[in-house]
This record gives C-alpha cells, structure tokens and sequence, in this order.
C-alpha cells in the first residue's frame, strides 16, 4: 500500500503490475467497503492490465477530509490520483458509488478515461428521503444497526450462511467503517445525479450487476445502459450487490472479455 496527499487528504492506494504496456484499469470500490473488495479480481487481471486500486476518502486507510462530501470531492481524489500517477486514457471501473464517481471523473476529465465499467450503480441511486433516513439511523444507533439489512443487499443468502467465513469478515469491514465517512459519503450519493451526464458518454461502456442486487437492481442498471449510447449489458448470476466478493471469477471474466474485444487501442 502507498499513500499520497492529494489537496490536504491522504489516499492510500496501490499499483499491481505497472507495466507501461498494459492499459490502465482502476478500479473503485463501493459504500462501507475498502480496495480489500476487490483481492479475488486482481490477480486474475494483473497479468495484462496494469490494476489501481485505492481506498476512497472516508474510508480504509485514507483520511475523512471534512465530511460530508460532495461526488466531487471523490472525483477529484481519484482524478489528483491519476494526475500523481502520471496515468490517463484509463479504464475506470467502478462499483455503486464507485460507478458515479467514473461517471463524475468522465464528465470532469474525459481526457483520464479511455473507458468505463460501471458496476452494480446507476446514474442517480435511490431518494433524497431514503438516503436521510438512512443517515438519521446511523447517526442514532451505528451502523450495527443496518448491517443485516445493508448485507442482505450486498450477498446472496447462500454467501451469508453464518459458517462462511468471508462472509463475517466483510461484515467486519462494514462495522469497522468511520461513520463519518459513511453518512458523508451517503450524503455525496444523495446529491448525486448523472442522468444527462450519462447520455453524452462517448467511449465504450459496460454496464454490469449482479442478478440479485437488493441495492442497484438489474433494471435500474440496465436504465443506466440504455441511457448511454452503446453501451453492453451485462448480468452475473448467483451475485447481489459485490459480484466481485462474490463471484470474482465471473466479474473478472465480464470485465477482460469487455476490454479486450471492445476497447480499442
């Protein structure tokens, strides 16, 4: 893990494989998680992609900045990332919050992004009213107060049966999330609205979600795919909310077949 500042805030991030002649792909994690989500993907892309994956503001091992956020906050991290990097014309995949922050760093800088997978999101997620109200819970009682709801949305429930290991870990990951970063980073979804955004993608796109998403259900992912001009659709069975905890193989496989028969050099 490596750590840089970007406009006052420490992001930790990581680089596997940086090889100059392998294309870019970043990948960005979701609400309540960390880049630990995306352990059983990376070694089934590092061989031909040079992989970034990064801890979001608020979250694993980078710091809160002054919650609560704005989707902009984590664009620009992610785009002062790349810019530290000296890396652009890279595909961004991103999951949930992560799909709208690849949606924001596109609008933003087109000039970062060759192409985009967006992953079990949307281009606007859920109300105004449902987003405070999950706010008010955790602000009340912690987020051990929504974690059964919040993971019956992430997994399946073969991957939660009580004897699966990973499955308590990932539960651990969500407990041990700072609230702050949270309820912030809650607060940048519920501002957050990439609708006319989304009809003026122009590089190639993949839509994916898994097909027991309780969080981005597969229709409003595929709303989002219809809205981009192109892009492919794709669902991935016996998955929900994470299909790259849960079904790494599958989501690694939808995601290489993409760039290497659709992405152009």
């Amino acid at each position: 893990m490596q750590f840089v500042r970007i406009e006052g805030v420490t992001i930790a991030y990581d680089v596997i494989t940086p090889d100059p002649a392998n294309p870019v792909l970043v990948l960005v994690n979701s609400l309540g998680t960390d880049a630990r989500i995306w352990h059983f993907v990376v070694p089934k892309l590092a061989e031909d992609f040079t992989v970034v994956t990064y801890d979001k503001r608020g979250h694993g091992l980078s710091d809160l900045g002054n919650p609560p956020y704005r989707i902009e906050d984590h664009v620009a991290d992610l785009a002062g990332l790349l810019d530290h990097l000296e890396f652009s014309d890279a595909i961004i995949c991103g999951l949930s919050v992560g799909g709208l922050i690849a949606q924001g760093l596109y609008a933003q800088r087109p000039d970062l992004v060759r192409a985009l997978v967006l992953a079990d999101t949307a281009h606007k997620i859920g109300t105004a009213e449902m987003w405070d109200k999950r706010i008010a819970a955790i602000e009340d009682a912690g987020i051990a107060a929504i974690l059964d709801d919040i993971m019956s949305r992430w997994f399946t429930a073969p991957f939660r049966s009580p004897e699966n290991a990973a499955y308590g870990a990932y539960c651990n990951m969500l407990l041990r999330q700072p609230v702050s970063g949270y309820t912030g980073t809650c607060a940048a979804i519920r501002d957050a609205d990439f609708t006319r955004e989304a009809q003026a993608i122009a590089v190639p796109t993949l839509c994916i979600v898994g097909e027991q998403d309780g969080s981005t259900p597969p229709d409003l992912v595929r709303s989002l795919a219809n809205l981009i001009p192109g892009a492919q659709f794709e669902v991935i069975e016996g998955a929900a909310h994470i299909p790259c905890a849960e079904a790494p193989a599958a989501f690694a496989a939808v995601v290489r077949s993409f760039i290497v028969n659709d992405v152009k050099d």
